[in-house]
Order: structure tokens, then sequence, then C-alpha cells
């Protein structure tokens, strides 16, 4: 690398200080310390404010945020239909059952039932929550809700 003056490295007493400003007539910078004479960006506070002029701009672009979004987690929903598919007569249906055949994510979510399709097994449900239709349906096949 070829030496010139941005590549060269600073070392002690390269950098000259910057003038300190307002400090008497014999310094350089006293009197009006470099802010010229009147005006607003000659008095305390006068240069604030100009650096958020371009972010103004931009943050008005951004599309407003509607509706509500709530904070409680919804459960994951499970057809009847999808139940009658995978599981065997008798077998009990918990979220970890329904999450070692794959059918769900989270277990830890919980489960809702819904009433989509038919079933026509008897099975045993714990720890899910199932919409009325289902519940019917699920006791017209022979089966229980247990919780």
């Amino acid at each position: 690398m070829t030496i010139s003056a941005h590549t060269i490295q600073s070392t002690k007493g390269t950098r000259r200080s910057s003038k300190r400003l307002g400090r008497g007539n014999g310094s350089g910078k006293g009197t009006y310390a470099a802010r010229g004479l009147k005006g607003q960006r000659s008095r305390s506070g006068g240069k604030g404010g100009l650096q958020r002029i371009g972010f103004k701009a931009s943050l008005q672009k951004i599309p407003k945020l509607r509706g509500f979004k709530s904070l409680s987690v919804r459960k994951e929903v499970v057809t009847l239909e999808t139940l009658n598919r995978v599981c065997t007569e008798n077998d009990v249906v918990t979220p970890l059952f329904l999450h070692k055949k794959g059918i769900i994510d989270h277990p830890q979510k919980g489960v809702k039932i819904v009433a989509t399709g038919a079933l026509n097994k008897k099975l045993t449900i714990k720890d899910c929550l199932a919409s009325k239709g289902a519940l019917k349906k699920i006791e017209a096949a022979g089966g229980q809700l247990v919780f």
C-alpha cells in the first residue's frame, strides 16, 4: 500500500485540536464565537430541529396500522374430518397425540375441534375444546369429551 495523505495513521500530536469557542478575543473565536451576528442560529438552542425534517417526510409515507390485534393466543384448529382420517377406534386424542401425528405444530397453544366433516369412530377427546356442533357429532359417534 502506498503512502498518501489518507493512509497515514495518526500518532500522538498529528491531529490538531479544535479551537475552543467563546474563550476571549485572544483565542481567535471570541466575541460572537463564530456564530456571526444576529439571527436564530446565533442564539442558544437555535440550531435544533432541522435534523428531523427529512425523517418526518419518510414517517408520513408509512401507512397507519389499523384494526386490533389480540394478545391472547389462538388455539390450533382441527376438523372432525381430520380426526376421522388420522385416528383409529377408541383412541385418546390429546394435543400431544395430534402433535405426534403431525396435525398441529404447537400443542402448548391448545386445540379446538370444529364440526367440519363427519366422524364415525368412537374417540375420547382429552384437554381439547370443541364447538357445540363438534360435540354433538362426537357424542353421536359414541365418543366423549373429557377435561
